[in-house]
């Protein structure tokens, strides 16, 4: 998975990534560990879009919980 886009509100960035350099890094590890295309198993339903396949957030948040700690960091 990659991250597609970042947002930052009142230089919010640049004080996470000063203040919480370690633990940015875990969590952009994280997300590059998780493989994105698996994880796209719910149908939408809506009008504008049926049939269309996108991602679970149930499924990708066990994702992101399954990622060995021992890995991180490293």
């Amino acid at each position: 998975m990659i991250i597609a886009g970042l947002y930052s509100f009142n230089r919010g960035q640049e004080v996470i990534e000063a203040n919480y350099a370690v633990e940015l890094q875990e969590v952009k590890q994280v997300i590059a560990a998780v493989e994105s295309a698996r994880h796209k198993t719910k149908t939408s339903h809506e009008k504008t879009m049926p049939g269309k396949r996108l991602y679970s957030p149930r499924v990708l948040n066990k994702a992101f919980k399954a990622i060995p700690h021992n890995l991180l960091l490293n």
